[in-house]
């Protein structure tokens, strides 16, 4: 089973590529890793850089997907953005903390991208 999940997770993954990429974002990188984080995925939105949680999920028996990043996540995900924005001299950049809720439906995908999901001080 967790090995379903994690491909379940995959294919999520690339389809929010897809749909974004659609949708006019620049995709910059997938799987962005630190010691202590992972983003899915960093994207230009017009002059904003975006640093997008992606969430599969084939139901919402357990909730929905954008609540499944906590506060612990969020945090995770903030200073991996942290990490990302000094190592590539970008500290001045307009940032936003987006979530894409993605469903899988018999092998068919729909998205729900959920901007400013969580907001930084």
């Amino acid at each position: 089973m967790p090995d379903d999940r994690k491909s379940l997770g995959r294919h999520g993954e690339f389809s929010a590529v897809s749909f974004l990429q659609a949708g006019g974002f620049k995709i910059l990188e997938t799987n962005f890793r630190t010691k202590t984080a992972e983003i899915d995925i960093i994207a230009k939105d017009h002059e904003t850089l975006c640093f997008i949680e992606v969430k599969t999920r084939r139901s919402i028996k357990k909730g929905l997907p954008r609540e499944s990043v906590t506060p612990a996540k969020q945090n995770k995900i903030i200073m991996g953005a942290s990490f990302y924005l000094k190592k590539n001299r970008l500290l001045e950049s307009k940032i936003r903390f987006d979530v894409m809720e993605v469903f899988e439906k018999a092998g068919c995908f729909e998205f729900n991208l959920i901007k400013n999901a969580f907001l930084t001080e």
